[in-house]
């Protein structure tokens, strides 16, 4: 059987970012070639990154990712590469398409080229553009209508970009062309568990396609969402050969033995479920027999595991990408804020997190000196500002009472730590949990306010879990843990008056999180939700919160995406609504 060797290349691509992307691509080039590869496969959208939203419809931005793969396949022959094929994903244009009402303005079309001796051989225009959950593809690209096979050393390649592997087609079309290969190029978000789901679809299309799949992603943090990695390479019997690591740039070198090409060039305008096929023959005679590397499976991170990793690379990146020098919270000694400053302290190193304590009247010793107990652990900066002296000043203005009392603190607080970041150039990170986002828990204008929200799409219960996996996870590496125990252990309160609790005013955490799965997460109504053996009474109060709290939710700042269904991109409801869920 004709052999391949392989590589996949998982990168950090920024968004707009079109020289520097490039330069990554290059950079993998040369490493790739240096490993004796033949084809090199790059993730979705690499050059210009992705998703670039309607930076599609803009005729500049198509223009200079053109420009980029011709640059490419210049300074690859410059460079003596001209003979690795790479298959680069990129925005490109629909030139048979005319401008029309449902066609997005100028084209755009998401691809994939095929590069070698210093040109562009052919072009793959992605096929099934995704309308759902995060994705907005059918409102930004215009769909190809060819399967593209290339012919590589007596190879038969077949090619597909993320949401075509999907669906059924990609396998089916490798299968029906006789193809060794499919390469898939992938902006695929993380979110919980996805690596299973990723490596269980890889294994099934390629038993379907009877042929070996290749999936690379891309890795790194682009406002709500974080593309984990995780690029694998199947054989034909679904067995993995070889993955890359999870939420960290790498170069995956994978040897294949193939089935050699055997069909026949298509006749001009065959058509395989309405699609045209297209046959690229770039080398025919199979390579001289190579002695195969190995290819390297890298360690899972556990679920816990893989959401706090996800969390801090997308920490890192939304500060790093934005240009902020550094970051700053208000630190309550409180789980949720205790919690970030750990994500933050390991996203960007304690010398760029700054933490303000402001006690107030009603705040406790231990909330004081659990903040001061993990600023010691971390060694991040700790600064205390008392907020009782302004409090007082503003009740001798106002005389507030009840809510609109407690309300005043968490502002006085915002106003201090946004007047720091200012001052200071901080990136303000909001602490608040998905629990509390879900249910309006939280202040706006006051401990809402922040330029990024790292655990918005964590549910409070899951919250504690990740303290203790971080806790754990450093005592089995001989290192401090991070989070003081008394913050794991001690009752959640907002500590907005004497005595509070968050208990008071919400259900216990375990029961409103699993209300809260089931009318968010999974979208069902009351009836259903009840169904599952909750309270009817909580259901209904616990949903009409939902309900009432959407308008907050709109002005929360953003944040990594890590459920199967976040606030945010993934779900949309109008603010404006008198529909009510009702028993």
């Amino acid at each position: 059987m004709p052999q391949l060797r392989l590589a996949l290349a998982q990168i950090n691509a920024v968004v707009g970012d079109v020289e520097g992307n490039l330069e990554l691509v290059l950079q993998q080039a040369r490493d790739a070639h240096a490993a004796g590869a033949h084809v090199l496969v790059t993730p979705e959208m690499v050059l210009t990154g992705y998703p670039i939203e309607d930076l599609a419809y803009r005729r500049s931005f198509i223009e200079r990712s053109q420009a980029a793969v011709t640059s490419l396949a210049e300074r690859l022959a410059e460079e003596d590469l001209g003979d690795l094929v790479v298959i680069v994903g990129h925005l490109d244009r629909a030139t048979d398409v005319s401008d029309r009402l449902g066609v997005p303005k100028n084209a755009p079309v998401n691809a994939a080229s095929v590069i070698t001796g210093g040109e562009v051989v052919t072009r793959y225009d992605k096929h099934h553009l995704p309308n759902y959950g995060v994705f907005d593809e059918f409102r930004h690209f215009v769909a190809g209508d060819r399967t593209q096979i290339i012919q590589v050393h007596g190879v038969d390649v077949a090619i597909a970009i993320c949401e075509d592997i999907w669906q059924e087609g990609p396998s089916k079309a490798a299968k029906s062309a006789e193809a060794g290969l499919l390469v898939v190029l992938n902006g695929s978000p993380y979110e919980a568990a996805k690596d299973d789901e990723r490596l269980e679809l890889c294994a099934r299309r390629a038993v379907e396609g009877e042929c070996a799949v290749a999936y690379a992603n891309l890795v790194g943090g682009q406002d709500e969402l974080v593309f984990d990695g995780d690029s694998l390479v199947v054989d034909a019997q679904g067995e993995v050969v070889a993955r890359a690591r999870q939420f960290e740039p790498e170069l995956l070198i994978a040897d294949l033995d193939l089935q050699a090409a055997t069909a026949q060039m298509p006749e001009p305008g065959t058509r395989f479920e309405g699609l045209l096929v297209e046959r690229t023959v770039i080398s025919s005679d199979p390579l001289p027999a190579y002695e195969p590397v190995t290819g390297s499976v890298a360690e899972r991170w556990d679920d816990l595991g893989e959401r706090w990793q996800a969390i801090v690379l997308g920490l890192r990146d939304y500060v790093e990408k934005n240009g902020f020098p550094s970051v700053l919270l208000g630190m309550s000694g409180g789980i949720d804020s205790t919690v970030v400053a750990a994500l933050a302290v390991d996203a960007l190193g304690a010398d760029r997190v700054f933490g303000v304590s402001n006690p107030s009247a009603w705040s406790t010793e231990h909330s004081r000196s659990d903040a001061a107990d993990q600023a010691e652990r971390t060694g991040l900066d700790l600064r205390t500002i008392a907020i009782a002296p302004i409090f007082d000043s503003y009740q001798e203005a106002l005389h507030l009472e009840g809510i609109a009392e407690e309300n005043l603190q968490a502002r006085i607080r915002a106003v201090i730590w946004m007047g720091l970041s200012n001052a200071e150039n901080h990136l303000v990170l909001a602490c608040g949990n998905k629990s509390e986002l879900a249910t309006g828990y939280s202040t706006i204008y006051g401990d809402a306010v922040g330029g990024y929200a790292p655990i918005k799409d964590v549910p409070k219960t899951i919250v504690w879990e990740l303290a203790k996996w971080r806790n754990a996870w450093a005592e089995s590496q001989g290192q401090t843990p991070p989070i003081p125990p008394n913050t794991i252990s001690k009752e959640p309160s907002a500590e907005l008056r004497p005595g509070q609790r968050d208990s008071d005013s919400l259900p216990p955490y375990p029961v409103l999180d699993g209300i809260l799965d089931a009318y968010v997460e999974r979208d069902l109504g009351s009836a259903d939700v009840v169904a599952e053996g909750f309270d009817p009474v909580v259901v209904e109060k616990v949903i009409t919160l939902v309900d009432r709290a959407e308008y907050k939710r709109r002005q929360y700042p953003p944040g990594p995406k890590v459920s199967k269904r976040n606030f945010g991109r993934d779900r949309r409801v109008p603010i404006t609504n008198r529909w009510r869920e009702s028993l």
